[in-house]
């Protein structure tokens, strides 16, 4: 009787599976993205001719009838799609002093203070400029690690371009 020449080694079915629910998460989550921007590319048109005809045409309801029903329409299909349920499981890390909605209060806020005190544009300015920093200096914790990341690939790269220059042979002028 022959032996059978050793093959690769057999994956674990847990390995196999594994592997298989990576791939068909990377392929819905790909889907639900061109989805979700095929989506967004007729909703925007849509939310800006329809807050035009609002800003015309006053709703039976008040201000901004029809924009805000198409908006919960978008919504109601972002989360028929949701994008991120390949990673519901996992605890979401978001910080919720930078989401767009917070930082756009934040400035809302030093604006709509400092026209309260009767300032003018430039302490407005100032004012915004002053929350600005108060933003980076809270985000500062994390500029270093990007910074020496940065710093160490640059070093990398001059590192190499050294190597090829020493490699290179001498050119004729």
């Amino acid at each position: 009787m022959t032996e059978l020449l050793p093959g690769p080694a057999v994956s674990e079915p847990s390995v196999r599976d594994a592997r298989w629910a990576f791939l068909r998460d990377v392929v819905v989550f790909e889907a639900k993205l061109a989805l979700n921007n095929f989506h967004n590319f007729f909703q925007i048109p849509l939310t800006i001719g329809v807050a035009l005809v609002d800003v015309c045409f006053k709703g039976s309801d008040g201000e901004g009838t029809r924009f805000y029903k198409l908006v919960e329409i978008g919504r109601t299909i972002d989360d028929s799609i949701d994008i991120y349920s390949v990673i519901a499981h996992r605890e979401r890390s978001l910080n919720k002093d930078y989401t767009v909605d917070a930082v756009i209060a934040l400035l809302e806020g030093v604006i709509v203070r400092e026209y309260a005190k009767g300032g003018s544009a430039a302490s407005v300015k100032q004012a915004v400029d002053r929350a600005i920093d108060g933003l980076q200096s809270r985000a500062g914790q994390h500029a270093g690690h990007a910074a020496d990341a940065i710093r160490s690939a640059m070093d990398k790269l001059h590192e190499r371009m050294r190597q090829a220059e020493d490699t290179d042979p001498p050119r004729e002028a």
